[in-house]
């Protein structure tokens, strides 16, 4: 049986609970399909100790302000309540455990396939975000099977990392987190493979993103000349290579090799690790989506989330239109956008 659907919303984290509200207030008939037994899924496999790097004031989804003091900064379990109570205070259509299988052109419209049923829907918005397919690199698996060895998405906490040095890889946000989080109960090493440019969390006592918001750099959009520049450049935030060493953390160049138990820097130095951390970042995966509006090398083509497809949108990717794109607070942005074209696309005889 196919079921009939004005909207069919893939995905189920912030990104797709902002489109739902902005769907329930247009009447329309919608579902959001989670392929996670929860919700807020991919908030869920993050380290305990995570905190956001945006107060409060900045992370609140359309008709429902984020709890707590507006300068604080929310952890994990935090967004994951907030999520779950945010598709419940709208009664959102969200159907857990339906991982979508594929998306075709059917009938003026599109069908969405799952393993046990299908919806007929006369517009579709993919809203599965940046943090797909955990990204491990291919010199992972030369090492020796007695090196503990895991992505980020599995490392919740200092005690599950076994005695002795540790090697974590990658040199973003998540890797110097997750260096100091085990700093205190390990001998830390933190493998860089590029710089970024570090930026502290508070400024003259107030938060970085008041001065953002103020500079209008969140709304930079990444067609300007600006927008090009910064799409590329990765920043750090509340983290420095000068704190992770008072820390007691130490750097290391980029990791190019494994051979038995030891890992081989740039440099030539080599460490033979207890356990490896991957925090190396997440590939995108749009194979379900059986509609051409990829290139030639499978990246997506569209404008502010809109395709060339009629009636198909994706939303809440990295740099979808401005650098908040993907980020709990500025979602909304696109999410509205996307919304005002679902409503006039349904009006179009």
């Amino acid at each position: 049986m196919t079921v009939p659907l004005d909207v069919a919303v893939v995905g189920g984290g912030q990104a797709a609970l902002a489109i739902g509200y902005f769907l329930k207030q247009q009447g329309r008939r919608f579902t959001i399909l989670e392929a996670s037994e929860a919700p807020a899924a991919a908030w869920r496999t993050r380290w305990d100790s995570l905190r956001l790097f945006t107060p409060v004031r900045y992370d609140s989804l359309p008709g429902l302000a984020f709890p707590g003091d507006a300068d604080s900064y929310p952890g994990r379990d935090d967004v994951v309540t907030y999520l779950t109570d945010y598709a419940r205070a709208f009664e959102l259509p969200v159907e857990l455990n339906s991982p979508v299988q594929a998306v075709r052109r059917a009938d003026g419209g599109y069908r969405v396939d799952l393993d046990d049923r299908s919806y007929a829907a006369e517009q579709v918005v993919i809203a599965t975000g940046p943090f797909q397919v955990p990204r491990v690199p291919p010199i992972a698996r030369p090492l020796d099977p007695g090196v503990v060895q895991f992505h980020s998405t599995a490392y919740r906490r200092p005690e599950q990392v076994p005695a002795g040095p540790v090697l974590v890889v990658g040199g973003g946000n998540t890797g110097f987190q997750i260096a100091a989080d085990l700093a205190a109960t390990h001998e830390v090493h933190l493998s860089i493979g590029s710089r970024q440019t570090p930026l502290p969390q508070r400024v003259a006592g107030h938060d970085l993103f008041r001065y953002l918001e103020a500079l209008g750099v969140m709304r930079v959009t990444v067609d300007s000349r600006v927008g090009q520049r910064l799409r590329y450049r990765d920043t750090l935030i509340n983290s420095s290579p000068r704190d992770a060493r008072r820390q007691g953390i130490r750097l290391r160049g980029r990791t190019i090799d494994a051979q038995h138990s030891e890992v081989i820097f740039a440099d030539g130095g080599r460490l033979a690790p207890a356990a490896v951390i991957w925090a190396s970042g997440f590939a995108v995966d749009h194979s379900f989506v059986h509609v051409p509006v990829f290139d030639d090398a499978a990246r997506l083509m569209h404008r502010r989330g809109v395709t060339t497809a009629p009636g198909l949108y994706f939303l809440g990717l990295t740099w979808q239109y401005t650098r908040g794109s993907a980020l709990l607070g500025w979602v909304k942005n696109d999410a509205q956008f996307i919304a005002q074209r679902i409503a006039e696309f349904a009006q179009t005889p």
